[in-house]
């Protein structure tokens, strides 16, 4: 269990750490006074005061963490604004994130995604550049009898070129590229002798595992794969092409994820592959035992899920504040303090019921529920 629980607190504290000096450093760049920077929730483990009076913390609860601004009493502060300036003397009203103009608090909200966003593309951008990024074209080298594949046309020999409109640069996307379709059928282009030709296949869904040995119902397709020329090209990146390839796989996870997840609404994906702390801290000790390269990798889509989902535009989350912003902008003026409330009741019920979804899940997937 130990094995599971510091690995998963690892990449917790980093990637909640990441996320929260995104809005630490835009507050302080506005001049946006900061009362506490703390990880995790609930009571103080230990902590220490900067020169500029922000109490940095780590609480026992690692499940998240807050940046606390001065004089932010309660989330409608914006709602407020009149009665919060009479508390305060002229100099400290400079410090009040509240009377900040509309797009320094748009900044300040949304510095939190933003820096998760590019701790994903300085990982992606790091392993490129120092590891180096496989470029082996996937080459079928069979196909299952009366598999999907074989019933939609594909053949020995076929070279993947493109899995849905994605272009297919390694064998390694072919597998990433499958799962992540949400389509009843998946389209192939594939290049045979000198043709270039688009196949449709329609998958089977089966209950299998990943390479962790966790139950996951997987879109199979009946090929195996083998490298061009049973030749693999696997090269360390220059800065421009890195760049290039950290921002690919950077819009790539998160497009994708946006349009699983939109497929989960409408159920056309698997929603039980849903998961929450418990499941991140499974996979997170099963995936350090691989080595510091494929846990440094998981923590980048980590923190990209992370920012995805601060965006919902959710009350009590980021994107929630965003939202309120944007009427602030249409309207000229904040919404009321009740219509705020209203938004915060409904925000409350969603976030509660996908932590309760999220749990029942990652319960189900340790077989505490069948």
């Amino acid at each position: 269990m130990i094995s599971y629980i510091l690995p998963f607190i690892i990449l917790i504290l980093i990637v909640v750490f990441i996320h929260e000096y995104g809005h630490y450093y835009f507050a302080k760049k506005y001049g946006v006074g900061v009362t506490d920077f703390s990880i995790g929730f609930g009571k103080e483990i230990f902590g220490w005061n900067d020169k500029s009076g922000t109490r940095w913390k780590i609480c026992w609860i690692p499940l998240g963490g807050y940046v606390k601004f001065f004089g932010d009493r309660n989330v409608f502060s914006q709602a407020d604004q009149e009665n919060i300036l009479k508390r305060y003397s002229l100099e400290d009203q400079k410090k009040l994130f509240v009377i900040k103009p509309l797009y320094q608090r748009v900044l300040i909200v949304f510095g939190g995604p933003l820096a998760n966003f590019l701790l994903a593309f300085v990982i992606f951008f790091s392993i490129y550049t120092f590891i180096g990024k496989d470029f082996t074209p996937a080459v079928i080298n069979e196909v299952q009898k009366d598999s999907p594949a074989m019933m939609g046309g594909l053949k020995q020999d076929d070279i993947i070129l493109e899995i849905d409109g994605n272009k297919v640069k390694s064998i390694m996307d072919v597998s990433k590229f499958i799962t992540m379709s949400t389509s009843d059928f998946i389209d192939f282009k594939i290049k045979r002798s000198y043709d270039e030709l688009i196949v449709n296949v329609k998958p089977n869904i089966v209950l299998g595992e990943d390479g962790l040995g966790n139950q996951l119902k997987k879109r199979m397709v009946g090929i195996k794969l083998g490298p061009y020329k049973d030749e693999i090209n696997h090269i360390k990146l220059g800065p421009a092409q890195a760049i290039y390839h950290a921002v690919n796989e950077v819009y790539y996870v998160t497009t994708s994820s946006l349009k699983y997840l939109g497929a989960m609404i409408i159920g056309k994906a698997d929603s039980s592959q849903l998961g929450g702390p418990i499941r991140i801290a499974k996979i997170s000790g099963q995936v350090a035992e691989f080595g510091i390269l494929a846990f440094v990798s998981m923590m980048a889509y980590v923190s990209i899920s992370l920012g995805l989902v601060n965006l919902f535009p959710i009350p009590m989350l980021d994107g929630g504040h965003l939202m309120f912003y944007a009427f602030e902008k249409i309207l000229g003026k904040p919404l009321s303090q009740k219509t705020q409330e209203g938004f915060f009741r409904i925000g409350m019920f969603l976030l509660l019921s996908l932590m309760f979804f999220t749990t029942f899940n990652d319960l189900k997937d340790l077989g505490l529920f069948r």
